[in-house]
């Protein structure tokens, strides 16, 4: 795992060396174990290394034998064995054992046509000096990222966009419909990033560019969600807990210490049964919180001792805010998903002891694991067993009921769901999917007239609106499906990956996740949906699969997510150190927020009238991301630790 970075230049000129270094000091935590440059005739790559495999010859930029192709990698190939064995019956020379070289004789001899043959996680850059051709390249589901710029005098890239920032000519103009989204979304979603002029290259792509043309963005894979596997619900038992064995093996191939994270849920449970299967002795690590019902420590303690691992935990206190303006810089757009505190501590936590770590990522949107699946099958049940009269009765009926500031008041539930299961499926899921961000009339309410007016013709709701329309046409009418695929089209690689990818790199720590393994998300994507989930159960056909062995209390418990205390926080302990980020002059002169509406939603929040945590921690984000990466007075080179 490192950090990338580089520059073409439209003349053919070669870049500065130092505007290199300057962009991968950027990227020490990506990459602390070594640092190369290279520059020549239209084009500079730079890299930072975290050493994982064949530590002593995989250092980069790397070229193919006749250094005609050189490359910046970040990333992992598992199964570059396999192709490095087909490349040197073809002739290939290799000088080293690293998976890296195995891609750069791969793609000189392919090109784009050599992406789909890649199993792994990877951002790259690659140049061909004899005809001039950059590549940048990403994996198929986003877990290694890849943003980037063009002017008119070239081409800029890197895993960072605090690296781009290091060069004088990179623009740093706010877009004021990606801040629309960020607040609709809690991330910055798609290619758009906050800043007006600079892209992020989208999962599964190829941008192909050579001086005097226009970047060309293709599209590589996709999963297929028809037709359906033929197999038998016992037989695709069997078919998965093979795969993800088999994931799970050769993301244990290193030459540094592994371990995995274990929250005690499913995903992170199943992760662990697969490495205990194929490892004698399993690390594991976990984080928990001091309120009980945030803390998931007893699961992971199950899971641990059921598979007898050497497990260590760490409890995170309100007091840890004080890494906020670290992760604020770390994630260098605003981002408001809250769990990458808790995140952030246990790769701190995971560190001290390995450097590579499993995961169990992409089980939700693999396998159907969000209670707002099981949501919309039960609005399908609803609206075909009810008329619209009765459905208005229902609403009316049920407005009265209080909205509550519990997380999962039966009440509160019971009055979203009346109200919004009305809607049309599409509609229903964009409810479910943003319900605790701001909707588009909170948005409006809580904008200034100036800043409402520098927006174009935004609708952050039409962009998953979209997304989800363009889903049904490869999914079918199933609207459980139809989430499913959005989900990994947005949610799964535009909030979650970049939440782990950011939080375990500030840590030095490599993140793998075996469920999102190519093998694994095709077939979990040709599964009928009532197989993943139903009325009355998520992820289904994951848990049948390894009930023998996982603890059937780790499996069957209610789902409670990575999520910390924040509605407590925010009204107790954190209360005035909101008031005083929120509040303060500097804030309100950015001009975006009237101060009467963000006043109300601290004090709405504090009463217990409306919960509204993610919303102020939004916020709150947005401030230390504007404080850390643009009002930043020192050199951006100087990275926090």
């Amino acid at each position: 795992m490192c950090g990338i970075a580089g520059i073409v230049t439209a003349d053919g000129s070669t870049p500065d060396v130092r505007q290199l270094r300057a962009m991968t000091d950027t990227l020490v935590h990506r990459g602390p174990d070594g640092e190369g440059h290279r520059a020549m005739p239209g084009c500079g790559l730079g890299h930072r290394r975290l050493s994982i495999v064949d530590l002593a010859g995989g250092a980069q930029p790397m070229a193919d034998e006749h250094e005609r192709c050189w490359i910046t990698f970040n990333g992992e190939i598992y199964n570059f064995q396999e192709l490095r064995a087909r490349l040197e019956s073809g002739g290939h020379r290799f000088r080293t054992r690293s998976d890296t070289e195995a891609l750069v004789h791969l793609v000189e001899e392919k090109w784009t046509a050599a992406l789909p043959e890649l199993n792994g996680m990877f951002a790259f850059g690659l140049w061909d000096s004899h005809s001039r051709r950059l590549l940048l390249a990403r994996d198929r589901i986003g877990k290694k990222p890849l943003y980037w710029f063009r002017d008119s005098d070239g081409l800029y890239f890197a895993s960072e966009i605090k690296a781009l920032l290091t060069l004088p000519n990179c623009p740093r103009e706010v877009d004021p419909d990606s801040l629309d989204l960020y607040l609709a979304y809690a991330a910055v979603p798609g290619t758009t990033t906050i800043f007006k002029h600079i892209f992020r290259l989208p999962p599964a792509s190829a941008l192909t560019w050579s001086p005097g043309t226009e970047p060309r963005i293709e599209t590589y894979w996709t999963a297929r969600w028809q037709p359906k596997t033929s197999l038998t619900y016992d037989e695709a038992q069997h078919h998965l807990r093979d795969l993800i064995g088999q994931a799970t093996r050769a993301r244990l191939i290193a030459d540094v210490p592994l371990g995995a994270f274990l929250s005690g849920g499913v995903d992170s449970s199943v992760v662990v049964a697969a490495m205990a299967e194929s490892s004698t002795r399993v690390k594991t690590f976990s984080i928990g919180f001091a309120r009980q019902q945030f803390d998931e420590r007893r699961y992971a303690r199950m899971v641990a001792d059921r598979f007898g691992t050497d497990h260590e935990e760490f409890v995170v206190e309100p007091d840890t805010v004080d890494i906020l303006p670290k992760l604020a810089w770390h994630y260098d757009q605003p981002f408001a998903d809250s769990s990458a505190l808790p995140t952030y501590q246990v790769s701190r936590l995971t560190r001290q002891r390995v450097t590579v770590a499993l995961t169990g990522d992409g089980g939700d949107e693999m396998f159907g694991g969000y209670e707002r699946y099981r949501a919309l099958v039960v609005q399908a049940a609803y609206r075909a067993l009810t008329t619209p009269g009765l459905r208005d009765l229902a609403e009316r009926l049920t407005c009265w009921l209080p909205e509550g500031s519990k997380r999962h008041s039966w009440l509160r539930q019971v009055r979203r769901f009346t109200h919004a299961a009305r809607q049309e499926p599409d509609a229903f899921n964009l409810h479910l999917f943003t319900q605790r961000e701001f909707v588009a009339g909170d948005r409006q309410a809580l904008y200034t007239s100036a800043f409402a007016g520098r927006l174009r013709d935004a609708n952050a709701d039409r962009y998953l609106l979209d997304l989800m329309a363009a889903s049904a046409a490869e999914t079918g009418p199933d609207p459980v499906d139809r989430a499913l695929r959005t989900d990994t089209l947005m949610y799964l690689p535009d909030t979650l990956l970049v939440k782990v990818d950011i939080a375990s790199m500030a840590a030095s720590l490599e993140a793998r996740a075996p469920l999102l393994d190519v093998a694994v998300m095709e077939f979990a994507a040709s599964l009928p949906r009532a197989w993943k989930v139903t009325s009355t159960e998520n992820k289904k056909i994951l848990k049948s699969a390894y009930r023998d062995i996982v603890p059937r209390d780790a499996l069957y418990r209610r789902k409670m997510g990575f999520s910390i205390p924040l509605a407590e926080w925010l009204r107790q302990e954190l209360y005035g150190y909101l008031r005083d980020v929120l509040l303060d002059s500097a804030t309100l002169e950015r001009g975006y927020f009237r101060r009467e509406a963000v006043e109300r939603l601290i004090e709405d929040h504090r009463s217990g009238r409306r919960n509204n945590a993610s919303r102020l921690w939004a916020l709150l984000m947005l401030e230390h991301w504007h404080r850390e990466i643009l009002g930043v007075r020192q050199p951006l080179a100087a990275a926090r630790a």
